[in-house]
């Protein structure tokens, strides 16, 4: 086994990354720069590979090499100084066509598992009366939690299709030791 890790210096990325390596899993930390990467500090794994920005144009072709399981954490999540078109336009491109080109890959690469960090917000903005499960009908409020439901079903049809795996984890807030963002405007 040979795990994939997309955006590997993110927040969730490094830890998950640290955990692989510690745990003896064998993996590559795939990031958009990976200059810019190593200059904030070393990798998990060693193996580190640049893919420049996430889009349908995207090369994943020799970071999938070898690869068995893949972790699918990069995509965009906001940009406060954004228009809501422009929102929307970085959201498809990156969250919808960049997973499209990622899946295609991946199942062309013989990929068994693809795990994909969507988000509670491709189903709802808020949970109202009742905690929001797995039965309840999406119904995302913005650009980004539109992009994560559109990438979940093209993901599910494409892996379908060519007999990957698929996991889709749709966490809400994630926080710990080093948060930025939202959360850190909370605290």
């Amino acid at each position: 086994m040979k795990v994939l890790v997309t955006g590997a210096n993110g927040f969730v990325g490094r830890a998950l990354c640290e955990r692989l390596w510690s745990s003896g899993i064998p993996l590559r930390e795939a990031v958009r720069d990976r200059g810019a990467f190593l200059k904030a500090g070393p990798a998990a794994s060693g193996e580190v590979v640049s893919v420049g920005d996430l889009s349908g144009r995207t090369d994943w072709v020799a970071a999938l090499d070898g690869i068995t399981h893949l972790v699918h954490l990069a995509g965009w999540a906001h940009d406060l100084r954004s228009s809501p078109a422009e929102a929307q336009s970085f959201a498809r491109t990156v969250n919808v066509e960049g997973t499209e080109r990622l899946a295609r890959q991946s199942v062309a690469a013989g990929v068994r598992r693809f795990v994909f960090m969507s988000s509670v917000k491709a189903v709802a903005e808020r949970s109202g009366v009742l905690p929001l499960s797995e039965t309840a009908a999406p119904a995302p409020q913005d650009a980004y939690g539109a992009s994560k439901l559109e990438a979940e079903r093209v993901l599910c049809e494409l892996a379908r299709a060519g007999g990957m795996e698929t996991v889709i984890v749709r966490p809400p807030l994630v926080y710990g030791p080093g948060v930025r963002a939202n959360f850190l405007r909370l605290l």
